[in-house]
């Protein structure tokens, strides 16, 4: 197995934005029309964390993971979940060698740098659960021995919001395991017939995208987000809006502490990619959708009366103070106009 990367550089917060832009430029010549949707994404993946993309079909999400991972110059992997597939199918397994009459491991596609889990929904709960220990714990083990999983280790998962047949929906504690939860919805008809037209000057069916960094580049990256400033309101903010919603008469179940810790994270990687070493409320804002809605649970008999999870974190959006912007003398670094 190769070696984790060792980042040897610090880079700038400045450098790490005009990065990030680069990575969205090129990952923005394979999915066309989603920059806010790419930009959730890659905030997930600079936090640290694993995403969610749930969405219907053809709308782009293995084409993302790809071509994220072609960007980042990160290893990929593709796992198709099935109602069949194993744990060991995903974690790899002990082998006989006839040659040493000695048991090797083999790896599973978890040890790559970043992972596609297609229709994650369509595998039963123990092999879900051997995919999100992996997300969790960094580790996999195997009959009684531990393997590290290589650093950066990042899943992208998929999951498709309307066939339930066959599927095993991901209870609230798992769907809690990841970072963000991101949909790309449909295009214009505009952004369609870029899709169309592109596809039609390349004569081809694949798209390649360059590589802008590498796995240590991107660990830089995410070291370097790990240093934003983080004013204690918009701290407090972030701690306001996960708890209104334990307290919310249209949830059963609340954001836990991972919903304000996610809200945090994820903030500052937005930050960046705005262009700021700093946070601001609107950079809460702006991924509070993406980090809430899937830990919250609605009341079951709310279902029919268009109560959803989007609609209430709206509702917490709208009643919880925003805290006043970071004060001009307490802003430095880079802001782009």
């Amino acid at each position: 197995m190769t070696q984790s990367p060792t980042p040897t550089t610090t880079l700038t917060l400045e450098q790490v934005s005009a990065r990030a832009a680069d990575i969205l430029a090129e990952v923005e010549r394979a999915v066309v029309g989603k920059r806010r949707s790419l930009e959730i994404v890659l905030a997930g993946v600079l936090a640290g964390g694993h995403v969610l993309m749930e969405d219907f079909p053809g709308l782009g999400k293995t084409l993302a993971a790809r071509s994220f991972a072609q960007a980042l110059g990160l290893d990929f992997a593709r796992a198709q979940f099935t109602p069949d597939l194993l744990p060991s199918d995903l974690t790899g397994s002990f082998l006989y060698d006839q040659r040493t009459h000695e048991f090797t491991f083999r790896h599973g596609p978890l040890f790559t740098g970043l992972l596609l889990a297609d229709e994650i929904n369509r595998t039963p709960p123990k092999t879900q659960s051997a995919l999100l220990e992996a997300m969790q714990e960094g580790q996999v083990t195997v009959e009684g021995e531990t393997f590290r999983l290589p650093r950066p280790f990042h899943v992208l998962a998929t999951a498709n919001p309307v066939e339930y047949e066959g599927t095993y929906p991901l209870p609230e504690a798992q769907l809690d395991r990841f970072l963000m939860r991101v949909s790309f919805g449909y295009p214009t008809a505009r952004e369609e017939w870029d899709v169309l037209s592109r596809r039609m000057e390349r004569r081809q069916e694949a798209q390649e995208v360059s590589r802008v960094t590498d796995a240590a580049g991107l660990m830089e990256m995410q070291q370097a987000v790990e240093t934003v400033t983080v004013d204690e309101g918009v701290g407090q903010y972030c701690v306001k809006l996960a708890a209104a919603t334990r307290t919310h008469q249209n949830l059963l179940m609340g954001a836990s502490p991972r919903g304000s810790l996610a809200l945090l994270l994820t903030s500052r990687a937005y930050a960046v990619l705005r262009g700021r070493d700093y946070v601001t409320p609107e950079d809460v804002k702006a991924v509070a959708h993406a980090c809430l809605d899937h830990r919250v649970t609605v009341r079951p008999e709310l279902w029919m009366n268009d109560v959803s999870a989007a609609s209430v974190v709206d509702s917490v959006l709208s009643s919880v103070p925003t805290p006043a912007p970071l004060g001009a003398s307490a802003r430095t670094g880079f802001e782009r106009p």
